[in-house]
This record gives structure tokens, sequence and C-alpha cells, in this order.
């Protein structure tokens, strides 16, 4: 499943990203409009919203669209989890730019490092995954434990 996501719904297009689903995020596209670009762009992908106004007309337009209807974070990832959505987290795609992840080479990892103040050779203690796009590593530290701890609060 692929997705497009509205405003409202940023940390859920992160944390569909996180499961390994292509996710678009309205927020990182420039539109005087966002409820206009949101209908008429990507109708491959289905549109996430809060907004029942966007939501109806979407349906109208024969768009597919869910309409998410809680306020936190870990309460939408449990309305797409009913949805039949997979809440395991893969290190497939780039939470920020939703890109696809790969290995990196030792030049790009340790550019890296150098960059954010990294002074452990993460290569000797983890996988790396690397995002080409963001020169962002992503590796299972303690964010990821913190971001499991999160997810065991799903209803």
């Amino acid at each position: 499943m692929r997705f497009i996501a509205d405003r409202m719904l940023g940390k859920l297009a992160t944390w569909l990203r996180i499961f390994g689903y292509d996710t678009l995020y309205v927020g990182d596209f420039e539109t005087e409009d966002e409820d206009l670009f949101l209908l008429e762009n990507f109708r491959d992908r289905t549109l996430l919203t809060r907004d029942k106004e966007l939501y109806d007309r979407a349906v109208r337009r024969k768009r597919k669209a869910v309409l998410i209807k809680n306020d936190s974070v870990i309460d939408q990832i449990s309305e797409m989890r009913d949805l039949g959505i997979d809440t395991d987290i893969k290190m497939d795609r780039c939470s920020v730019c939703n890109s696809i992840l790969r290995k990196p080479a030792d030049e790009e990892a340790k550019e890296v490092m150098e960059k954010e103040g990294i002074e452990e050779n993460l290569k000797e203690r983890y996988e790396l995954w690397y995002c080409e796009k963001c020169k962002k590593l992503y590796w299972l530290g303690s964010h990821y434990r913190n971001m499991v701890r999160f997810l065991e609060n799903l209803k």
C-alpha cells in the first residue's frame, strides 16, 4: 500500500515509513492549496486525512481515502493497524524523506559519523542503513529501542 498524508498527519507519515510503507507527506511539497493538491495528485495512493471535509471531497471524486479519527499518533497507528497495516519496524525507508535505504559504503558511513560528531565506529557494533538523499545513517540503537517501547502502547 502507498499513501499520501495531509498536514495533520506528519507523525503518522513518519511511522508508516518506519513500518516500510511508501508514504508521502503534503508538507514535503510546495503548494498554495494543499487540499486541491491532495485531491488531484498521486491518485495511485490512498489519501490519509484528519479533515472530514477533505475526506468527503475525496470520496465524491472516487479517490481512495481514509479518515483518521484520533489525535494521538499511537491511536492513529492503531487505526491503521485495524485497517491491515503491519506495525513491525522495518529498515526499508528513510523516515525523513521516504527514500529507499541501502547499506552504506565505508566512506559514506565515515563521512556521516564525522559530520554528526559520532566518535564510536557504528559499523563495528551495528548493521547500518543509509539514505542517499538525506545523507543520514540508521542503526538499531537506543532510538530503535525507544520506538519498540512506544509501540508496546498499541491497543
